[in-house]
């Protein structure tokens, strides 16, 4: 990638979904090359009854491309 971002920075969505929204980086996943976008991208998971949770459902962040992130300026 040649954009230099990290957690933390602020950046704009270009494609996807969510084109044109904005938020702050809260983790990177360099591996995979997704980034974890404070408020956006976050969806319902259903979980199972186990011996140490109920059943119901649970909020999971979902990683977006870093093609689709640009870091905005000053």
């Amino acid at each position: 990638m040649a954009q230099n971002l990290k957690s933390g920075d602020k950046v704009t969505i270009i494609a996807g979904g969510n084109k044109g929204k904005s938020g702050k980086i809260v983790k990177m996943d360099r591996k995979n090359n997704l980034a974890l976008i404070e408020g956006i991208g976050v969806r319902e998971r259903h979980v199972a009854k186990s011996a140490y949770r109920n059943a119901g459902k649970k909020d999971i962040h979902v990683g977006i491309h870093l093609s689709n992130l640009k870091k905005e300026g000053k």
